[in-house]
């Protein structure tokens, strides 16, 4: 019999290095679906067309108030809906220094500041849900990129090295407002706020709109079709007001969180996040981006694998997120209401002097 040929250990080593270098192929997970009906997307969609029908009807009353005075009281009178104030954060967080530093509720705008306490609010606990739920320009960015989608088949996303440095955009403005309001004393926000310029800062804020220069409307025209194409551009690079409720939202008990041996890597998740995270890698979503709109929960087809939930998994449901949205905003204001800090009190006369020359206001401190 002929001997058996050798084989050195210096083979067999490299035959078992080069084995290694082949991963072995990783078994798929048993996938056991979900029996639930899911209805975050419905429940979102009502908070969302009923806050932004809200601000329409608003938008149209103070409209008919700012006509009666600059038609001198010859046309329809509507009360000044104090509910305007929420589109003057600016204010709203002078004010909130005010009273912190004095422990008063200012006179002026005070509304804004409530709302913003309860946005604040929401944000704390159930992360930032505004931008998702409540925030009327949220929801028409939403619907741009969707209507992209629909008719382009895609929406675009930015490279990574571009991405992430452009969202910082919105964090910088927020700085440059917090600067310049952290160097204000108590007297000098109260010295704004009753200037002719603070006093009807909501109609130069309406006026805006009404009667939008070149630049202005040029602006808003690249941002909307920029959201047709890039899913949430303004809400995701841009809006100072949301990077604040996303820094809220960072100490949220509330986050998405998804149980690994439940989860089948079908990644579903991360594709239907409207802000890119990646939902499937983690297992907890920690990142001020998270605007709790729930999408990834909605499409995620393993049972028990993706919630929306507290600490220890207590899991909120859709129609508990919602109903939490709406305490916290509606008690807020029906608490200014009760305590007589809702709305702005300025003699009619006053009023009638200054809104027919509201574009004429200079800033106090031009």
């Amino acid at each position: 019999m002929s001997a058996q040929p050798r084989v050195s250990e210096s083979a067999v080593s490299d035959l078992v290095s080069r084995a290694a270098e082949f991963p072995r192929p990783v078994a798929k997970k048993k996938l056991i679906r979900r029996t639930d009906v899911d209805r975050s997307q419905k429940f979102r969609r009502i908070v969302q067309f009923a806050f932004l029908a809200l601000n329409v009807y608003l938008g149209i009353q103070f409209y008919i108030w700012v006509r009666y005075f600059e038609t001198s009281g010859t046309s329809v009178y509507a009360a000044r809906p104090a509910g305007v104030e929420g589109w003057l954060p600016i204010a709203a967080l002078m004010n909130l220094k005010y009273l912190l530093l004095t422990g008063t509720v200012p006179a002026v705008h005070p509304a804004g500041m409530f709302l913003l306490i309860s946005f604040l609010a929401i944000s704390f606990l159930l992360r930032k849900s505004f931008c998702s739920w409540l925030c009327p320009v949220g929801t028409v960015s939403e619907y741009l990129w969707k209507l992209g989608r629909r008719v382009f088949r895609k929406n675009f996303t930015l490279p990574r090295w571009f991405d992430i440095p452009l969202r910082g955009l919105k964090y910088l403005l927020l700085g440059l407002f917090v600067y310049v309001i952290a160097r204000m004393d108590a007297a000098a926000i109260a010295n704004f706020l009753t200037s002719p310029y603070g006093l009807i800062a909501d109609v130069k804020m309406l006026n805006f709109f009404r009667f939008m220069g070149q630049t202005a409307a040029i602006t808003v025209a690249v941002l909307v079709v920029l959201s047709v194409f890039v899913q949430n551009f303004w809400c995701r690079f841009l809006c100072p007001y949301g990077a604040l409720m996303g820094l809220a939202s960072l100490f949220s008990p509330a986050k998405i969180r998804r149980t690994e041996a439940a989860c089948i890597d079908c990644a579903k998740c991360a594709k239907a996040c409207p802000s890119k995270l990646p939902v499937d890698k983690l297992i907890q979503i920690r990142s001020a981006e998270c605007t709790s709109c729930l999408e990834c929960v909605a499409v995620c087809p393993a049972k028990d694998a993706l919630a929306f939930a507290m600490p220890r998994q207590r899991r909120l449901s859709p129609a508990a997120v919602a109903a939490g949205i709406t305490i916290l905003f509606l008690g807020l204001v029906f608490y200014a209401k009760l305590t007589g800090h809702w709305e702005t009190n300025i003699p009619r006369p006053m009023y009638m002097q200054l809104v027919p020359s509201a574009n004429e206001a200079g800033h106090p401190g031009l």
